[in-house]
């Protein structure tokens, strides 16, 4: 049964070169599940069948047909299906640079802007997030480019925000930050819990606490993460997944699929064919 499942499933997760910026994700999953994980850029996912569960820090979202789910940059989330057929959605990844452009020339929001709601009831957001699809898959440049702009004033003028200014921090945030450079910085031989605490002058307990109270996930989840996000910008620049699976500190290259599939919905290899593809007209994925 579980492999009857998984033949149901298709993803496509690309990019359009006339819109810079935005990753474009369609898919069916029945049995996948996206681990805690969190994006660069902002989400903006449309259910079209089924039904999604999104674990967000506010609690589960469900997320159904019309309705519009939006995640900001750097919050951790989590992905399952919401009933045993699964869920069907096409999704927008625009970077910050994009969202933030747009709102400086269009809305009163200044700075760095958010959202405040994780989900929406707007069928027609929803609609114009699959439009931005199917004109990226027939090379329609302008419709995209279009279609996605008129998206995202859309949301912005009735759910946007300018998001507030970073506080200083106190102890325990400066600790979980010089965990994260540190991590960062040996990716590929990265140190026990222990000893990055020792090093900070913490105890482990207590930079776990922090860690998790600043990156909403524990240092290990945290580094998996991070991980598969150097991983993608290997594979964007023409890297083997198995050179990329070594250069990011994963064992080898089934440990890089296993995550990456997890995290990002599709594997390595076909993530990377995807970008060595030159996109004039490309099919729909099966319905």
């Amino acid at each position: 049964m579980a492999g009857a499942d998984r033949a149901k499933e298709w993803a496509r997760h690309w990019t359009y070169a006339e819109l810079p910026d935005l990753d474009l994700l369609r898919a069916r999953y029945v049995r996948h599940t996206f681990p805690r994980h969190s994006h660069e850029g902002y989400v903006f996912g449309a259910v079209t069948g089924g039904v999604e569960d999104v674990g967000l820090p506010g609690g589960m979202v469900h997320a159904i047909p019309g309705t519009v789910v939006m995640i900001n940059p750097e919050v951790p989330h989590t992905a399952r299906p919401g009933q045993p057929e699964g869920w069907a959605y096409d999704t927008l990844y625009p970077s910050a640079q994009v969202i933030n452009d747009i709102a400086a020339e269009v809305t009163p929001l200044r700075g760095t802007v958010g959202f405040a709601e994780n989900r929406v009831t707007d069928p027609y957001a929803a609609r114009l997030i699959t439009q931005v699809h199917r004109a990226a898959e027939e090379g329609n440049a302008l419709a995209a480019d279009t279609l996605l702009r008129v998206l995202v004033v859309r949301l912005l003028d009735r759910h946007g925000s300018s998001l507030p200014s970073v506080t200083p921090q106190a102890g325990g945030a400066r600790d979980a930050e010089r965990a994260r450079l540190a991590l960062e910085g040996r990716m590929d031989a990265p140190p026990t819990l222990e000893t990055l605490a020792a090093e900070l002058g913490t105890s482990p307990f207590a930079l776990l606490r922090a860690f998790k109270k600043e990156y909403g996930m524990p240092p290990h989840t945290w580094l998996t993460d991070a991980r598969v996000r150097r991983a993608r910008r290997l594979l964007d620049a023409g890297v083997a997944p198995a050179d990329a699976a070594v250069a990011v500190g994963f064992t080898d290259q089934p440990h890089l699929n296993r995550h990456f599939t997890r995290i990002v919905g599709v594997p390595p290899g076909a993530y990377r064919r995807e970008r060595a593809r030159t996109y004039k007209t490309a099919p729909c994925p099966p319905p």
